[in-house]
């Protein structure tokens, strides 16, 4: 995981816990205003709904709205003084025992990271200057015309891209990761390249639309200048995933392209809750068992530019990679469930509908179950109401082989460990300062798993190749099925291989 500098000193720690509250994952651990107010503007909509009404998400405008070209801002290739802060985090290979950086990450799919600074004036006639990181193919025939587009998350990571690496990375897609939130923390890591960056307050949908701007025109800045682009999405995770929902409720009908057509060509809030509003592009929603599991997730149905994707056994974070749940800090143990790969369904879905018109069906939501003698007291305790099956995964929603050929449950949401572990991983060792507990607060963001027994494996599946066999034909249904991407099979049977009983 990318180390912040041990000097750094988190003074607004408790105002993060709020964050983290909201919109979950911790902020990076840096001095400074109150990142609350720099993710989201003040007084935008949260993103949070419930089953029971929907929740109060943003409203479609009651009357049309007067729509304006985006300005073009400068770009520049920034290669110094000093080094480009990678905040793409570090993989965790669980099997070796060991992290995998960026950079190597970066080198077995023959990508690269370049790092841009973006100048220009808010909408209120502020000046500002951010930072966007384009990570591409190094070979440019490798591009395949489609951009994931995303705010830096508080915690200094493009979650999304990183999530869905294996997908991204293999199929050529570029991504650009556009800073938002306070620059302190870029600051206090290399202060000669970053001290002049600049982010006001009420600049986060302005950026977002001009960096959007400046990415689909001719303009000689443009750092993608010579490549076709061919559509572009706004994706986020959690706290980003406010920032795409305040964009697409508040900027996307009114900021445009000089021809007045959408800057971004879809949406995708991940981790996230609440009512879209009306556009004219499509938006693909995907809630997790974190934001659905006391009976909160949206009810709004699906319609013509919109679905809501609630995949079975998903956590609010992939702690399967990321580094900071190693050695695991939890009270049970992490859940190993491929987050990255059942995003990249709806990723792969949305890319397809935007870039092609093929609408993606509809789907199953997880089913809420109100009657708690039907779940175990675990789930009950923690104030669960999804539905659960007779090896307590979450009935409905969109399915997989770890759910439908369990050799595990997966529930929500984790606790720390009590005591805490004495060898936490630097992430959280860094963020153990005044009292706090980020142990708990990152443990609260993940799933657990609880493994079947031997006896149980043995009565479903009577030898661990048969139960491969029905991994293999499992998964083969779910591609037929649109539900499933070839390019994880070979991990998902390869993971089926090691399952011993």
């Amino acid at each position: 995981m990318t180390r912040w500098p041990e000097r750094i000193v988190l003074t607004v720690f408790v105002a993060a816990v709020t964050v983290m509250n909201a919109w979950g994952q911790l902020p990076i651990p840096v001095s400074g205003p109150n990142p609350a107010q720099n993710g989201v503007q003040p007084g935008a909509p949260a993103g949070r709904g419930g089953r029971g009404g929907g929740g109060r998400g943003a409203q479609a405008a009651a009357e049309p709205l007067k729509q304006v070209a985006a300005p073009i801002p400068a770009a520049i290739e920034v290669t110094g003084p000093g080094d480009f802060y990678e905040t793409f985090m570090d993989d965790h290979d669980d099997a070796k025992k060991t992290d995998i950086a960026a950079k190597d990450t970066y080198a077995k799919f023959n990508y690269e990271a370049k790092e841009y600074f973006i100048s220009g004036m808010t909408s209120s006639g502020v000046p500002y200057k951010t930072r966007i990181v384009v990570r591409k193919p190094k070979d440019s025939s490798r591009f395949n015309g489609l951009i994931l587009a995303e705010s830096m998350h508080p915690s200094g990571n493009p979650w999304v891209f990183h999530f869905t690496q294996t997908y991204a990375m293999t199929a050529g897609v570029a991504g650009i990761e556009i800073l938002t939130t306070t620059p302190a923390g870029l600051a206090a890591a290399n202060e000669a390249r970053y001290k002049d960056l600049v982010v006001p307050n009420g600049a986060v949908n302005d950026i977002l639309a001009q960096v959007g701007a400046l990415i689909k025109s001719d303009h000689k800045d443009n750092p993608l200048n010579g490549l076709a682009v061919r559509k572009m999405i706004l994706a986020g995770s959690s706290a980003s995933a406010a920032v795409v929902q305040n964009y697409l409720a508040n900027a996307h009908m009114i900021q445009r392209l000089t021809d007045m057509k959408p800057i971004y060509d879809g949406f995708m809030p991940t981790s996230a809750n609440g009512r879209i509003p009306v556009l004219d592009v499509p938006t693909i929603l995907v809630p997790t068992m974190r934001e659905t599991f006391t009976g909160n997730g949206t009810t709004q149905p699906d319609n013509e530019k919109l679905r809501v994707y609630e995949f079975a056994g998903m956590a609010h974070i992939d702690s399967r990679v990321a580094g900071g749940y190693y050695p695991d800090p939890c009270k049970y143990p992490i859940s190993r469930y491929p987050m990255g790969a059942e995003m990249a369904v709806a990723l792969d879905k949305l890319f397809a509908w935007v870039d092609k018109g093929i609408a993606p069906p509809h789907a199953d939501r997880f089913y809420v179950d109100f009657n708690p003698d039907n779940r175990p007291k675990l789930d009950r305790d923690k104030g669960s109401m999804l539905a659960l099956d007779e090896f307590g995964n979450v009935k409905g929603g969109i399915r997989n082989t770890y759910v439908d050929v369990p050799v595990k449950s997966f529930h929500v949401p984790n606790e720390g460990a009590d005591p805490r572990i004495s060898n936490p991983n630097h992430f959280i060792a860094a963020r153990r300062i005044n009292g706090q507990d980020p142990d708990a607060q990152l443990c609260g963001l993940s799933n657990f798993e609880i493994a079947l027994s031997k006896d149980q494996l043995k009565k479903l599946y009577k030898n661990p190749k048969a139960y491969y066999n029905r991994v293999a034909r499992r998964y083969d249904e779910l591609v037929k099925e649109g539900w499933a991407l070839s390019v994880y099979k070979e991990t998902v049977l390869a993971e089926a291989a090691g399952v011993k009983f």
